[in-house]
């Protein structure tokens, strides 16, 4: 998971919860978050918690850890399904299939996963074949979300990216042919050095490739990778905001003629939206397995201890690998509800609003940065001006 965590509260040693609260755990849906801390090589703009081999991790027995954890995880909390699994990273695909699949099989095992469940594995194009990828689908996974970044390859020079511009979509193709029917494919707009025919190259790639979904991303650079240093250092520009805006603009127009529509800010759908993510976004519960992870049941939200060794011996001591948690007070839930449904296409009720989000929400409708029709119906609803400045609306609103 990506920047520093909260210092939080300890967590018990058995990882249980306050009085009261698993016993309604996934009373709106339930999910599973599985993180996968392994990569090949560190992309320069990358700050997830994320490891390769020259660190001195491996991802030997890692299947097993994972397992244990889920293992006190059914002591814990005991939804009656699971809706949605996401396998994250890191790269999951450096696991071979049977230890993705063995992962996925212990999931429902132990809780059981609903008839209709969306389980998803993000991958890096050059991590998969065809091979794979048919027994991936074999095993359960009918979701994949391929990290394409750009067509151009200047700018996955720039970002680090070891792909060819042309496996993304021969990935996506191939993931078709083993029987995937949703796949995502990643965008990152605004890296140094991207010009704007670069970026519609890399748009009409998504479009061409035939995938239902397509995520972008405005690229940030965080503090601490290597191409913030590169920044310090003068090699490269900083991003520009207005370049960013224009790229939102291009991805949103591109797309739109295509058929797909945007359920959320960074994110378009033919018919698909993702289902996990969605979890995330309305406040549901999830458990996150994995170094790092994190978790939220209830208004209690915590995660994992972040290095793999370190999971690793909390779970060989039979202890939660949890670090720490907090409880969330009723106007932190409030305002990180807004926070995050604002981003979403509905939007959400101005019932929810107190005085002072009501009177920023009128604020922002004068500014078009809000729906008017949306409004007259109840609703706060994001115009693309008001997507393009999310982030203030959502300040406004709270």
């Amino acid at each position: 998971m990506p920047g520093a965590l909260p210092e939080g509260e300890p967590m018990p040693r058995d990882g249980a919860l306050p009085d009261g609260v698993a016993a309604g755990a996934g009373r709106d849906g339930f999910g599973v978050y599985v993180h996968v801390p392994f990569c090949a090589t560190r992309c320069g703009y990358c700050d997830f918690n994320t490891y390769t081999a020259s660190e001195g991790v491996l991802s030997a027995g890692y299947a097993d850890q994972v397992l244990a954890e889920l293992a006190l995880a059914a002591k814990v909390v005991q939804p009656s399904r699971v809706d949605t699994i996401f396998f994250g990273g890191g790269t999951p695909t450096l696991l071979p299939p049977a230890e993705l699949a063995r992962i996925l099989d212990g999931i429902d095992r132990t809780w059981g996963l609903s008839a209709d469940a969306e389980v998803t594995t993000e991958a890096n194009p050059e991590s998969v074949d065809l091979a794979a990828l048919r027994e991936l689908r074999a095993a359960g996974f009918n979701r994949i979300s391929l990290g394409m970044q750009s067509a151009a390859p200047h700018v996955l020079a720039v970002l680090d990216r070891r792909h060819t511009p042309g496996r993304p979509p021969a990935a996506a193709a191939e993931a078709r042919a083993a029987g995937f029917d949703r796949v995502n494919l990643d965008l990152i707009y605004g890296t140094p050095g991207e010009r704007p025919e670069d970026f519609a190259a890399s748009l009409a790639t998504v479009i061409d490739a035939g995938v239902d979904h397509v995520s972008a991303y405005a690229l940030i650079v965080e503090d601490g990778t290597r191409m913030a240093a590169r920044m310090r250092r003068g090699e490269l520009p900083y991003p520009d905001d207005d370049v960013a805006a224009d790229r939102y603009l291009a991805a949103d127009a591109a797309l739109h003629a295509a058929g797909f529509t945007w359920y959320e800010v960074s994110n378009w759908s033919t018919d698909s939206p993702c289902r996990h993510n969605e979890l995330y976004w309305r406040g549901g519960d999830w458990w996150g397995l994995g170094p790092g992870a994190h978790s939220h049941v209830g208004g209690v939200r915590w995660w994992n201890v972040k290095h793999p060794h370190a999971y690793a011996a909390r779970l060989a001591d039979l202890a939660s690998p949890a670090q720490a948690r907090e409880v969330l007070t009723p106007d932190e839930r409030h305002m990180e509800d807004v926070l995050l449904r604002i981003r979403l296409a509905d939007g959400l009720p101005l019932g929810v609003l107190d005085a002072a989000g009501l009177a920023g929400a009128r604020e922002c409708l004068a500014d078009g940065q809000l729906d008017a029709e949306a409004f007259a119906a109840g609703r706060a609803v994001l115009t693309l001006r008001g997507r393009l400045l999310a982030d203030g609306v959502a300040r406004a609103l709270t």
